[in-house]
């Protein structure tokens, strides 16, 4: 029996071509709450990379986002954590960008990462923080090419401080849980 309690879901795409994209804002949320816990993302594991501190696992599937669930549900179910206590850390274009929103359940927004987690979890039931990055821009843009796009130079200014917030806010979850980050982060 494990004495693990939370499990965080950081979402992005592997390798370096997606490293800097409005796709990846969980890996970037994910290694800030790391660096603030005092661990590394290192461990092979669930298909993915992860890191503990206490009773807390941070993952990162390193399969493609809409592969995503795969990796989640693996970690979920190996340490037997119930949906309400694996949280996932995703981007989101419903959003203005830098705006969170930290949620209990739902929909996926259209997210495939999310909807693939919930589709292999059978649950829409675990908790959410959701970075803003923003509609895309013009009509004739695919969103598909919006979310795998480089992130600007003014998106980074942006999320040099809502990123840190999201690292808070998940942080918060894990000590306080869901409704005081959301009373908390909502308005941030």
């Amino acid at each position: 029996m494990s004495d693990m309690e939370w499990l965080a879901a950081f979402l992005g795409n592997p390798g370096r071509k997606y490293a800097h994209t409005r796709h990846n804002i969980g890996f970037l949320t994910g290694d800030i709450v790391a660096r603030r816990l005092g661990v590394r993302f290192k461990k092979l594991r669930f298909g993915g990379v992860c890191a503990e501190s206490g009773n807390v696992l941070l993952l990162k599937p390193q399969l493609y986002m809409n592969c995503s669930g795969q990796s989640v549900c693996a970690a979920s179910a190996h340490y037997r954590l119930p949906p309400e206590r694996v949280l996932a850390v995703y981007d989101d274009v419903s959003l203005p960008p830098g705006k969170l929103r930290v949620r209990k359940g739902g929909g996926s927004g259209g997210h495939n990462g999310v909807k693939d987690i919930i589709t292999r979890m059978g649950s829409e039931g675990f908790p959410r923080v959701r970075i803003g990055i923003g509609a895309k821009p013009r009509p004739d843009i695919e969103l598909i090419d919006w979310v795998l796009g480089v992130l600007t130079k003014e998106e980074r200014a942006v999320l040099d401080t809502a990123l840190p917030l999201a690292a808070s806010a998940v942080l918060a979850v894990f000590a306080d849980g869901v409704e005081a980050a959301m009373n908390t982060y909502n308005s941030c």
